[in-house]
């Protein structure tokens, strides 16, 4: 990773800094009056001496650019916009700038925690027979509404890394070669992918050079005009031109109107109680695995059943409560996507017991005997992940998708957007599943954590949870802990190689069916035990072995 592609942008006010900084600094040494050399102005890398704060992500590239973010005295919201951006130049196969994503937020200062919804979305026509389900995208917008309520750095500098990464190009990394792969057919199929995305009619590979001049050059124009540009400006009847190009259809695949009415949403988030003061927040549906991954979380808390249960039963436990999150979606989730009850409501405590009435310690309750019986709900699991904690201990956990690998597979022209699929049922908005865990009372924050992996992100995030502030197991062992999974459809419990034959037994001698799979779910995750602002030593990051991201976890 060439570091001089990811160096901060300073915007005018930072550079006079900078300058009467660097002016104090020789004055100093000349004069000998100084025995220390100031920091260097807010905006500039190495502010922020000591403890910046710490950081998760699947896509490497965008941990640098977050940890320079942070050495310069960035908020977490600027860190994560910045992370966002290069990951839409890094890893356009899950976060283009046409897709759209969640993310749950804590502000210190504020002691608020939110969430701000963005997900790509449905034209206004698609009703009406649109041919191609070309979503409308939220990512530029969402990014925006981030920055301008927590942001403290200029936007201009936020985006110049992935401006950069752009323009002059960057080697593949292990993420992208890997969808790439995946996707080679459908890319080689559009012509503005192929000649983005492949050389001499191959597909890309890990080390090889992707420049994306284009998409550099609206960057750039988002960089100095923002984000109005694209969505109502002067250069919004272009890019609908253009999709429709993309699309392959006369019919305005998106409209003027559709980019100029998309607002992103700040909501409330769905919390659970852990404790006297401490609580979980989730985002809501549409990004319907946080109230699964909420109701999961209250049916392992009950009476305290996973703390009193032994090591090797709990795998029995979180199979039947993870089987009944399943079926009782069923019940809430509509075909849209939304839900039919609030989240509070699905991760209640009543609902909880409940649901788990039927649960037997020594017996697999047969899926079809749960009422409602679990029914069929396929998700696609291309999505993409980052949690990033600052020094103040604001926070924030994202998780980005395009509704499919690639999205539609189609890149637009002059502008090198990779254009999003629509919502529709099986795509990646439901399973969207980032959360925070804060102290209440003080304002702390403790955890958060960021998933993705179509259905299986649920039971891979409640899994590191409760390892972690349940089991008190270390974050790292508890992301790499082998995982389980049970969705009812089929009455099977999935679980990863290398299992413990312990674990095995435990399930099958209670009358479970197991599957090995590959992997379950990817989690990025932040865990401050001690709470943040104040105990940034106590503070570990980790991302999940099972991909190829990265972390800040020190303060080098």
């Amino acid at each position: 990773m060439p570091g001089q592609d990811l160096k901060l942008a300073f915007g005018p006010r930072q550079e006079r800094r900078s300058r009467r900084w660097m002016a104090l600094v020789a004055a100093g040494a000349i004069l000998g009056a100084c025995e220390s050399v100031p920091p260097p102005p807010l905006g500039t890398v190495g502010h922020v001496q000591g403890f910046q704060g710490r950081l998760a992500a699947d896509e490497p590239y965008s941990v640098q650019v977050g940890q320079e973010v942070l050495s310069a005295g960035g908020t977490a919201a600027d860190a994560a916009v910045a992370m966002y951006f290069s990951t839409a130049v890094t890893l356009p196969s899950r976060a283009s700038l046409g897709g759209g994503g969640v993310c749950v937020v804590h502000d210190n200062p504020t002691q608020q925690t939110e969430v701000l919804e963005f997900v790509p979305r449905v034209s206004a026509d698609g009703a009406a027979g649109n041919p191609v389900p070309v979503a409308v995208p939220g990512n530029p917008r969402g990014m925006f509404a981030l920055h301008s309520r927590f942001g403290r750095l200029l936007w201009e500098q936020l985006l110049a890394p992935a401006e950069r990464l752009a323009r002059d190009g960057h080697t593949v990394s292990k993420p992208l070669a890997q969808d790439l792969l995946i996707a080679a057919r459908l890319l080689l199929k559009d012509p503005e992918s192929s000649q983005v995305f492949a050389r001499d009619g191959e597909i890309l590979r890990e080390g090889d050079v992707l420049s994306q001049p284009d998409l550099g050059v609206l960057l750039s124009e988002l960089r100095t005009r923002g984000p109005g540009e694209f969505y109502e400006g002067m250069l919004a009847p272009a890019l609908v031109r253009r999709f429709a190009e993309a699309a392959g259809t006369t019919d305005g695949a998106v409209t003027i109107d559709d980019l100029r009415d998309y607002q992103p949403e700040w909501r409330d988030s769905v919390s659970v109680a852990y404790g006297e003061d401490r609580h979980l927040h989730f985002a809501p549906a549409p990004a319907a695995a946080g109230p699964m991954a909420a109701q999961m979380w209250v049916m392992l808390g009950l009476d305290e059943r996973y703390e009193e249960t032994p090591e090797e039963e709990r795998g029995h436990l979180f199979a039947e409560v993870s089987m009944r999150a399943f079926a009782d979606r069923g019940r809430w989730l509509d075909a849209s996507g939304e839900s039919v009850v609030s989240g509070e409501e699905v991760a209640s405590e009543e609902r909880a017991r409940e649901l788990m009435a039927s649960f037997d310690p020594e017996q697999h309750t047969a899926a079809q005997d749960l009422t409602p019986a679990p029914v069929a709900f396929p998700e696609n699991p291309a999505a993409t992940s980052f949690v990033v904690v600052d020094r103040e201990g604001s926070a924030v956990a994202c998780v980005y998708t395009m509704n499919n690998l690639f999205g539609l597979g189609r890149t637009v022209r002059d502008a090198g957007i990779v254009l999003a699929m629509a919502p529709a049922k099986g795509s990646g908005t439901t399973a969207l599943l980032p959360m925070l865990m804060v102290n209440e009372s003080t304002g702390e924050f403790l955890f958060a954590a960021a998933a993705s992996g179509g259905a299986a992100a649920p039971t891979a995030l409640t899994t590191v949870a409760a390892q972690t502030l349940i089991g008190e197991e270390g974050l790292e062992d508890a992301i790499d802990a082998k995982r389980l999974h049970h969705s009812g459809l089929p009455d099977t419990v999935l679980h990863e190689a290398g299992e413990s034959e312990e674990r095995l037994l435990a399930l099958t001698t209670r009358g479970h069916s197991v599957f090995e799979i590959e992997s379950l779910g990817l989690v990025n995750a932040v865990y401050c035990p001690k709470g943040l602002p104040g105990n940034g030593s106590s503070c570990e990051a980790w991302t999940d072995p099972r991909g190829s991201g990265s972390v800040l976890d020190t303060d080098d």
